[in-house]
């Protein structure tokens, strides 16, 4: 189905069929397009282009996403190692991902990361700036797509990304991402 994107009367106001403005986060896009109503085309695009397949997209698919169990690369049973590890190959080749389960990282560790994300992109614009992508190889970055200057569909998103190894790098704000020693 394609994009509709309502005509905008006022001239001072950004055409939504324009390209998106220069902003760092797809939450001040949204803010400074008010009369968004689908996804702007420079955010939108199809994995197959033009090939539309409902049927495909309409059949129960009863597989599920693979899981690792982290705990069983570390027995000392051989046959459990290698079984897992061929699970492990196996869901990267099929799936290029998986889901890992007794890895030993605690609930609350998850949900407090969860939440100092969720305080770094409710701070105002101008403090996200300061980490806005400008290299993909930066230690510390935000923003909505992986390479903004090559990339030629943007993703629908908002990212932060900080490298934890061999050195541990976070924002300076908020104080809740800071790493405390």
């Amino acid at each position: 189905m394609a994009a509709t994107f309502p005509s905008v009367s006022q001239p001072s106001q950004p055409s939504l069929t324009d390209s998106p403005p220069k902003l760092t986060s797809v939450k001040a896009l949204a803010a400074e397009l008010s009369g968004l109503t689908s996804i702007p085309p420079g955010y939108n695009f199809q994995t197959i282009p033009n090939i539309v397949n409902d049927e495909a997209l309409s059949e129960p698919n009863n597989e599920s996403i693979p899981t690792i169990d982290f705990s069983l690369l570390t027995s000392n049973n051989p046959e459990e190692r290698s079984k897992v590890i061929q699970d492990l190959a196996k869901a990267c080749q099929d799936w290029g991902f998986f889901m890992v389960i007794n890895h030993g990282v605690p609930e609350s560790l998850f949900k407090a990361i969860i939440e100092a994300c969720r305080a770094f992109f409710e701070l105002p614009e101008e403090e996200k700036q300061e980490f806005e992508g400008k290299h993909v190889l930066d230690p510390i970055r935000c923003g909505t797509s992986f390479n903004v200057s090559v990339d030629k569909v943007l993703f629908w998103r908002d990212f932060l990304k900080f490298l934890m190894h061999p050195n541990f790098h976070s924002p300076t704000k908020p104080s809740c991402l800071r790493f405390n020693k």
